[in-house]
């Protein structure tokens, strides 16, 4: 019989909502493939080091073919079983459209949008080979959304969600499921001082019903009862997690 556990692979484990989820799915018994530019192992608000016997860290680019397969290799390698991965690297980076440059423009895309499907096509055989398993894609309810200085961003969870949609129809006959959640504004140890205080923090206090942002944890929580959820009836869907900001008058 095999001793081997099984493993979800998360891409930008090692800080923000990506730690929260790699302590979140560890606390719940699976081992986690973190992986990371810097390979470091997770940290910040939330993030209880306890659970890191669970945590297996790996450097990786996840806007690097190559660099995934290897990184996802050394993983599987050390006697787990991979049933699932969490895509959910990404950068912001904003500016006035009409002076954007290519250059950052595809830095954004390339970072929250290419990796997706570089992602899910390495992680693609382990989870063939073990008859099915998930894939989250970590989106944004700016998906929806006309945001000044944010076209890239915009337009790269807006292709999160297309891909989402497209790999849950074409892998569904491989048992894999794929399900995009969409966070609002999520306060984590990176944008603290921003959504503490000031003109933003006040902009939030009106419009998300609430009154204030969400927290990494929440984002793991939900990403972690996915996990627990075998119905293979959601795939595909987006699952906006945003306080109702987006629906609020």
């Amino acid at each position: 019989m095999s001793t081997a556990h099984p493993c979800v692979i998360v891409t930008g484990a090692s800080r923000g909502i990506g730690a929260a989820i790699a302590f979140a799915l560890a606390r719940d018994g699976y081992t986690v493939g973190c992986l990371s530019r810097s390979g470091a192992a997770p940290k910040g608000d939330g993030v209880d080091a306890s659970v890191s016997h669970r945590w297996r860290m790996a450097r990786c680019d996840v806007t690097d073919a190559a660099s995934l397969k290897h990184a996802i290799h050394e993983i599987a390698e050390q006697g787990v079983f991979i049933v699932g991965l969490v895509n959910n690297a990404g950068v912001h980076l904003e500016g006035p459209s009409k002076e954007f440059s290519l250059a950052q423009y595809n830095e954004v895309m390339s970072t929250n949008a290419t990796s997706v499907l570089l992602g899910s096509q390495a992680v693609y055989p382990y989870l063939q080979s073990h008859q099915g398993g998930l894939i989250v894609n970590m989106g944004s309810f700016f998906d929806k959304l006309g945001v000044k200085r944010n076209l890239a961003y915009c337009a790269s969870k807006a292709a999160v969600a297309a891909m989402t949609r497209c790999l849950a129809v074409e892998w569904a006959s491989q048992r894999i499921r794929v399900i995009n959640v969409a966070p609002g504004y999520i306060q984590t140890d990176l944008n603290k001082a921003a959504l503490s205080a000031g003109p933003l923090r006040a902009y939030l206090e009106k419009r998300i019903p609430a009154g204030e942002p969400g927290t990494a944890m929440d984002v793991a929580e939900l990403v972690a009862s996915l996990f627990k959820l075998e119905s293979q009836f959601l795939t595909g869907e987006t699952i906006y997690f945003d306080g109702a900001q987006s629906i609020a008058p």
